[in-house]
């Protein structure tokens, strides 16, 4: 049977119990750091990132190294390098703006980089051509912006 693009559709990735595993580790951290909890009297849902980045210098470098665990993990998983260093520029957005006093805990709360990261390893592992086209003109739009 010859696979066409609905034949494609019908059959999503499948991954096999490791790689869920990984998965799951992946959505996990990205929830504790970019989604723990909401603010009463609020819809504003934040995490560690926020709540640690008010540590001067360390919370942001421990937050950094937990995000980038995700990138790892989407490495182990065969993401796309495109893929990747999208997500990696992502997560130096994030440390950089953040690392902003007071400033930049309000963007981490809005930035939310650890959960867009597993957003596209999800959509990476799902349709690896288009995420990775789409990824590849984001960063050259990046580059072209910051290179003004």
């Amino acid at each position: 049977m010859k696979r066409t693009e609905t034949n494609l559709k019908s059959h999503p990735y499948m991954p096999n119990a490791s790689q869920r595993a990984d998965i799951q580790i992946a959505r996990a951290l990205a929830r504790l750091l970019d989604d723990l909890f909401r603010l009463p009297g609020t819809n504003v849902r934040l995490g560690l990132d926020a709540i640690l980045g008010l540590l001067p210098g360390i919370g942001d470098a421990i937050t950094a190294a937990a995000g980038a665990y995700i990138v790892l993990i989407a490495s182990r998983l065969g993401g796309p390098r495109a893929v990747l260093a999208r997500m990696t520029a992502n997560l130096a957005i994030d440390a950089f703006l953040g690392s902003i006093p007071l400033i930049g805990d309000i963007f981490d709360v809005a930035w939310r980089a650890n959960l867009r990261n597993v957003a596209l390893l999800e959509r990476a592992l799902e349709e690896p051509h288009v995420t990775r086209r789409s990824s590849i003109a984001l960063l050259i739009v990046w580059s072209l912006a910051f290179s003004c």
